[in-house]
């Protein structure tokens, strides 16, 4: 007791003191999230603080939001790779957990029925665990028809009620939103012209950031 009132009669003590029961942070307990997904996830051809989940983090901690996000993004993979991979990851103490899958599946014009089994089985393996879950989807374009874009599209609001998974409609929305407005995509996509640069992922972050927090606060 008397070291404790001495350290706070010095100003060290009295800096230490505000910031250990004066901070935002002092009456929440960390949030760890899991973010199983692909290169969108991963960062692929960014710097490593220019990726998503550095970008996420940064964030979540600006906005008052304890947390710990494991970045389960492997580039190239499919929803099988994903649902492979899931089990390992949820070894660990996990929260909240964000699938971000899919858009390898429909690059690759693998069967949505394929697409649907392997996200439902990661969901379950969640919900199972007692695991908030937000997925995160993916908009089909034309390239394998009507009847193919129909059927995918139709995979992540059909598991989102399922599961009761807090929905985005996609990833890539808020650098679409902006084409749709008349601006260069080159601003937000690599020169690949599939990924987004540490622009464009500042944009899906201001999307998905307070979706994410509103999920682990409620």
């Amino acid at each position: 007791m008397r070291q404790l009132l001495s350290l706070l009669n010095s100003k060290i003590g009295v800096a230490v003191f505000l910031v250990l029961f004066m901070s935002p942070f002092s009456s929440l307990s960390q949030t760890n999230i899991l973010v199983l997904g692909d290169s969108l996830t991963k960062g692929y051809g960014l710097a490593q603080t220019d990726g998503f989940v550095p970008q996420l983090s940064v964030w979540m901690s600006a906005n008052n939001n304890l947390v710990h996000i494991i970045n389960g993004g492997v580039s190239g993979d499919t929803s099988a790779g994903g649902l492979a991979r899931t089990e390992w990851y949820l070894e660990e103490d996990v929260d909240v957990m964000v699938v971000a899958l899919g858009g390898n599946d429909f690059l690759r014009g693998i069967d949505p029925e394929e697409t649907l089994s392997n996200l439902d089985k990661i969901l379950a393996i969640g919900k199972a665990r007692g695991i908030q879950l937000m997925l995160v989807g993916v908009i089909a374009s034309n390239n394998f028809g009507i009847e193919y874009k129909t059927a995918f599209d139709k995979i992540f609001p059909f598991l989102a009620k399922k599961y009761n998974a807090h929905l985005v409609v996609n990833f890539m929305g808020p650098i679409i939103d902006r084409a749709q407005a008349g601006e260069n995509l080159r601003l937000y996509l690599q020169s690949d012209m599939l990924h987004p640069n540490a622009k464009g992922v500042a944009l899906i972050v201001e999307k998905i950031g307070p979706e994410l927090s509103q999920l682990i606060r409620d």
